[in-house]
């Protein structure tokens, strides 16, 4: 039974944390300008994903045809159509597909909301309780405005929302890589070397 014995090429953070740093960098910068464009950014993502349906719409297809007397055919050619439709039409107009990512983050805010509230009625007092309610208040809050709001909000919380992710994951990145670097303090000269030299 042969043991693996690390190698002196393996990753660390403490000598790798520049490109971490860098690559954080380079994409918090990503998320400002998504937040600078957001209405670019949107219509960009309603391209994606009405490219994904019509792909999918086709796979779909593909496997009624494949699979001919499969008892999930009527079901399988359902859901071609549906995809292949909804696809053709966003791709056709972006803004459909705008309008339609924007209720998904209204329901998904909402949702979040209602089960953090609940979650939070359940802890014990002191455990937290306190910050899972005010996030599930603060999800709520973000529904209602964005729900008044619609549809003029659609042209540009998409792509807000994804450039605000990733000014946010480019941070933590960068926080990451600075707080995993050796500190000057801890290099200490090799053996044999007199300190100071």
């Amino acid at each position: 039974m042969s043991t693996v014995t690390p190698t002196p090429e393996t990753y660390s953070l403490e000598t790798g944390w520049k490109t971490l740093a860098v690559a954080g960098g380079s994409i918090a910068v990503l998320g400002v300008l998504a937040m600078v464009l957001p209405l670019a950014v949107g219509v960009a993502v309603s391209y994606i994903v009405g490219g994904l349906l019509i792909v999918g719409g086709l796979v779909h297809g593909a496997h009624v045809v494949s699979a001919k007397g499969w008892m999930g055919s009527l079901w399988q050619l359902t859901l071609a159509i549906v995809s292949l439709v909804a696809g053709i039409v966003i791709v056709v107009n972006p803004i459909i597909g705008l309008l339609s990512l924007t209720l998904m983050i209204v329901a998904y805010l909402l949702v979040n909301g209602i089960v953090e509230l609940g979650v939070s009625l359940r802890m014990e007092r002191g455990s937290g309780r306190g910050w899972i309610a005010a996030s599930g208040v603060l999800s709520l809050g973000l529904a209602v405005l964005l729900w008044v709001q619609f549809p003029e909000v659609a042209a540009w919380i998409v792509g807000f929302m994804i450039g605000a992710s990733l000014f946010l994951t480019g941070l933590s990145m960068v926080a990451v890589a600075y707080t995993g670097r050796q500190p000057v303090e801890d290099i200490t000269p090799p053996a044999g070397e007199p300190r100071g030299t």
